[in-house]
């Protein structure tokens, strides 16, 4: 069971993730949570077709009803999760990650995510093959994705949008049909959008490459099509579309962080005070913005179980990672990659301003690195050298999620990935006390050669 992660599941095909092991788990799972009901999805991968049926087999012979909604995001299976009142739900999909990867989110009642010792239990369960009487789950289709996108536009103003051209890209993945039915509903709606569809259609061998707009090999065909139709706004998602990107009209990729800014400004404009929770890889300018709009920056460490517990304990009504995960309380406290882009449409709609220019000031008071990765033997070791050589010069150390260095005017933070075998290296500086993107890139070229060294 080397494929259990964090909190999801993922594995390499033919050897860590089979249809075996995942009949085997989603057994343990439905047996675990004592579910009757539970909704399963699946994005295109070639092979999450076939893992969803053995997904299937293993909940029907653990008594379960099974709601199949086929291909799918994963917000869309959190969704269907609380709108029909299962008891669980499953996502099987491996996102981004490599062709040869597939894996399973898994969820409890209201979309909530599992807790570590259920987590555990699941997984010590499946290891154990320690089922009971097989049992005669019946499987039924299902379709809510008219339900959802009523939930999706329930997030926006119409009246507020102003005529945009905006770019998506779908690589491939899981967003296009939804994203269809989505753009359908707005254009019902009156909104004066129009949408350039790229990579649209779903196609598990990924003709385009794996989408994984974090990747900058990934973002220059979003780019130069904003730029070739003279769009407004850019829209690439990941494989199972619970992430998005955005593309300045320039064709400028916009970090993460960044439009965590924005959101957390639109929620606060509509509540004053409200709580925003965000992950401890870059944090200033959330922060700032936070403090200006009067709201309170809870942090939390990275991954979507833990951001969406800690939006539950403090009540928060958005939380946002800079890897473009997008959290809201209104949703479950799920991720989507559909209300953001929507909510930043609207700003645009409602200040007149392009995104460039809602953007310029925040880029220029807190440049940041993106996220650099690392592909190393010893991610322990590393880090363990980097804190004894930065530690001592550092204003504040945090070993929230990895190990963050204030350094005055530049910071970093250092992880091991939740779900890849990989390290992490973000780098940011702030402008008030002397920073700029000059000193985030020399000390990017200094910590990278500290880790090859």
């Amino acid at each position: 069971m080397q494929c259990f992660k964090a909190y999801d599941i993922r594995g390499r095909l033919g050897d860590e993730l089979t249809p075996d092991i995942v009949r085997t788990i989603a057994r343990a799972f439905a047996e675990e949570l004592g579910a009757r009901r539970v909704v399963l999805g699946h994005d295109p991968r070639a092979s999450s077709e076939k893992l969803a049926a053995a997904a299937a087999e293993g909940l029907r012979a653990a008594g379960a009803e099974v709601l199949f909604l086929g291909l799918c995001g994963t917000e869309e299976m959190y969704f269907a999760t609380d709108h029909l009142s299962a008891d669980a739900g499953i996502e099987v999909t491996a996102s981004h990650n490599p062709m040869d990867y597939n894996g399973m989110k898994l969820v409890g009642p209201g979309a909530k995510p599992l807790s570590a010792p259920v987590f555990a239990a699941v997984r010590a369960r499946a290891q154990a093959g320690a089922f009971g009487a097989v049992g005669q789950g019946v499987l039924a289709a299902v379709d809510t994705r008219a339900e959802y996108v009523t939930r999706v536009m329930s997030f926006v103003d119409v009246t507020a949008l102003r005529p945009l051209r905006v770019v998506v890209n779908a690589g491939n993945g899981a967003a296009g049909p939804t994203f269809d039915a989505l753009a359908a509903a707005l254009a019902a709606a009156g909104a004066p959008l129009e949408f350039i569809r790229l990579h649209h259609a779903p196609d598990g061998r990924f003709p385009n490459g794996i989408p994984n707009p974090l990747l900058p090999e990934n973002q220059p065909v979003t780019a130069e099509a904003v730029r070739a139709h003279g769009a407004d706004l850019g829209v690439a998602w990941d494989g199972d579309f619970d992430r998005c990107f955005l593309f300045d009209e320039t064709g400028a990729f916009v970090a993460g962080e960044y439009v965590v800014g924005l959101l957390a400004e639109v929620f606060l404009a509509k509540e004053p005070g409200a709580s925003i929770v965000h992950d401890p890889r870059v944090i200033w300018n959330t922060q700032d913005v936070v403090a200006r709009a009067g709201g309170r920056a809870v942090m939390a460490p990275t991954g979507h179980a833990y951001l969406k517990a800690a939006m539950r304990e403090h009540g928060a009504v958005y939380g946002g990672e800079m890897s473009a995960h997008h959290y809201f309380r209104d949703f479950m406290c799920c991720d989507s990659g559909m209300i953001p882009w929507l909510l930043v449409a609207e700003l645009m709609g409602r200040t007149g301003q392009s995104l460039s220019q809602l953007l310029a000031a925040r880029r220029a008071a807190y440049p940041s690195s993106g996220e650099v990765n690392f592909k190393v033997a010893d991610t322990k070791k590393i880090i363990a050298k980097i804190a004894y050589s930065y530690g001592a010069q550092a204003e504040d150390v945090d070993h929230l999620d990895g190990h963050s260095f204030d350094m005055g005017a530049w910071r970093f933070n250092l992880r091991a990935s939740n779900t890849e075998p990989l390290l992490r290296l973000n780098v940011e500086a702030r402008a008030d006390l002397g920073g700029d993107a000059a000193l985030v890139a020399l000390k990017v070229d200094e910590l990278s050669a500290f880790i090859a060294s």
